[in-house]
């Protein structure tokens, strides 16, 4: 029996998060930037999340996340300072099969 999935690649469920920048999010981010940046940095550096950036009109940031569930994913932006500050106004988050070459 042949699978579909070919050998030396695996398939990793991850969520994708979409985050929606306020309309005034250029006057709030500022002063709340360097904490966000900060964390998001520590949370690469731990493995829980992939990518994250923002679109540089500020309308979307999106993020890919290794997270169980799709509320442990959202919980990663909306207990980040981005949310609390009313810089993000709204989160969402949709789970993903992210491709990854098993040997590199």
């Amino acid at each position: 029996m042949t699978s579909e999935i070919p050998a030396r690649i695996a398939i990793e469920p991850i969520f994708v998060i979409e985050a929606t920048y306020a309309t005034d999010a250029a006057r709030r981010r500022p002063p709340v930037r360097a904490e966000h940046l900060t964390r998001i940095g520590e949370l690469i550096r731990e493995g829980r999340i992939i990518e994250a950036g923002g679109y540089l009109d500020l309308s979307t940031a999106i993020l890919l996340v290794r997270a169980k569930t799709e509320e442990e994913a959202l919980a990663l932006i909306r207990d980040d300072v981005y949310t609390k500050c009313g810089v993000l106004v709204s989160v969402r988050a949709k789970q993903f099969g992210r491709v990854v070459p098993t040997d590199v």
